[in-house]
């Protein structure tokens, strides 16, 4: 396997030039990640956006579906990530017999969470009359969700092989497929929702038709790109079949369900906030909102150099570089307070034109402006959070990484923000701009800590390093 897109480390070189060709190597890995979470979000606001011009009911349905069906998925998604790190250790350690195994299993762990999802998916009658919902957008709900389950295992098998191609320094692959998938979903939402050639007009249902069609098409698509080119052919993935190893997914689920339920705390802890501001009034809901949503949008780059950062980690842990390894984790650590400095001020700067690019409402502007002040703020936390956690990762750390967010986010954070959005005991209630500053204190525990738990590593490492040249020197002699 050639070494184009993860070069092995010379450390020749002045530690300048180090840095900066680590960093090259990130841009490298990083840049396709990035198209390719962008391409994933596309898909999310062509169905906002087409089921929103089909009907208010339609466009409720759709959102209350996704927002059901994108906590699981990001439960799995997250503990299926874990493959992504383990391959790229066995590249760097150039085990490469290994990988088709521990792929494999990965694709066992992603047709059990296929299984679960679809259950639970198929099952929400009773989840939706908790929810009280008009007869009309149940029944969209319900329908979307059914048409979407049909291609939960076409997403599932996408995200494991991703740990695959990712693993592999093939950061490309996904990008590509990510983006067939959403130009399939285009269209096909125009057939399905508006009732084109000669089918019926379906509304909001159209969209899970649509998406689960997409996603076959292109985890078809990446099958035979696997089994077909010549970077993959070598793995031979359909004839390579094996049954499944228990201690292999045993192996991956250990690494892997920390990370998804670290995922899946983050992204529960803002549902719930969105349901604590509700009884503010819709004009505060949607201010907040705004403010999240591009808060969102601009995590997208600090999160692909996370991603990126953790193949490349792991790769140079595979290889036996760990003082490359530490370069790396510690000039990401600078290269990302740079970014999340830039794109504060940005935020800063440009609140104003913002605001008003997401509504014309002088009220929702006004409580989105004062949200973005805070956003500055949160946005460079959020990086470095992002930055230490994904370094962890690439060491295989993730049970810390868990108890530290769990911790940060649920114990600090979510209780700081309620006690200052609506009581009087530290300030006069704050209201909206409360719960920012507490998910800030959040992300900032969980950056001190996660960095505290990285150089620990670091030191780990240090320390166990001249033992381990004393071994070496020892075989040697006795030889």
């Amino acid at each position: 396997m050639d070494q184009t897109h993860q070069p092995i480390p010379e450390n020749r070189q002045p530690l300048l030039q180090r840095t900066l060709s680590e960093w090259n190597v990130l841009a490298t890995l990083g840049g396709p990640i990035l198209i390719a979470q962008l391409a994933q979000m596309g898909n999310g606001v062509i169905d906002t956006v087409m089921a929103g011009h089909a009907s208010a009911e339609d466009l409720a349905g759709v959102g209350i579906g996704s927002s059901l069906w994108m906590p699981l998925f990001l439960l799995f998604m997250g503990t299926l990530s874990a493959l992504q790190p383990i391959i790229s250790g066995f590249r760097g350690a150039r085990t490469f017999s290994q990988i088709m195994p521990v792929t494999w299993q990965g694709i066992y762990i992603a047709g059990a969470g296929a299984l679960i999802m679809i259950l639970l998916l198929t099952s929400v009658h009773p989840v939706l009359e908790v929810l009280r919902l008009e007869s009309g957008t149940a029944r969209i709900t319900q329908g979307y969700l059914r048409a979407f389950a049909w291609g939960i295992p076409a997403l599932l098998l996408i995200t494991a092989l991703r740990g695959l191609t990712d693993g592999l320094g093939r950061t490309q692959v996904i990008m590509a497929f990510s983006m067939l998938g959403m130009l399939i979903n285009l269209p096909l939402n125009y057939i399905f929702i508006y009732g084109k050639l000669g089918l019926p007009a379906m509304g909001g249902i159209g969209c899970g038709w649509a998406t689960s069609i997409s996603n076959g098409i292109a985890a078809i698509g990446l099958l035979i790109y696997l089994n077909r080119s010549r970077a993959f052919r070598r793995f031979n993935l359909l004839a390579g079949w094996l049954k499944p190893d228990l201690p292999t997914i045993r192996y991956i689920l250990r690494l892997g369900i920390p990370i998804g339920f670290t995922i899946f705390v983050e992204a529960s802890m803002f549902s719930v906030i969105a349901l604590f501001l509700a009884p503010l009034g819709p004009v505060v809901v949607a201010g907040h909102q705004i403010a999240l949503n591009v808060v969102s949008v601009v995590f997208m780059l600090p999160l692909s150099l996370g991603m990126a950062l953790t193949l490349r980690v792991s790769f140079l842990v595979g290889a036996r570089a760990p003082a490359s390894a530490r370069l790396l984790s510690r000039s990401a650590l600078i290269l990302a307070a740079a970014i999340a400095l830039l794109f504060a001020s940005l935020l800063f700067i440009f609140k104003a034109p913002i605001a008003a690019l997401y509504t014309s409402d002088p009220a929702v502007q006004a409580v989105t402006l004062s949200l973005l002040m805070y956003a500055a703020v949160f946005q460079i936390a959020d990086v470095i959070q992002i930055t230490c956690i994904s370094a962890l990762r690439g060491y295989k750390d993730t049970r810390w990484p868990m108890a530290i967010m769990l911790f940060s986010f649920w114990g600090l954070g979510l209780p700081m923000g309620h006690t200052l959005t609506f009581t009087d005991l530290v300030v006069p209630a704050m209201g909206a701009a409360g719960f920012w500053v507490g998910i800030t204190a959040g992300l900032v525990s969980a950056g001190v800590l996660l960095g505290v738990r990285l150089f620990f590593l670091f030191a780990r490492a240090a320390a166990h390093a001249p033992r381990c040249a004393q071994s070496a020197d020892h075989g040697r002699d006795r030889s």
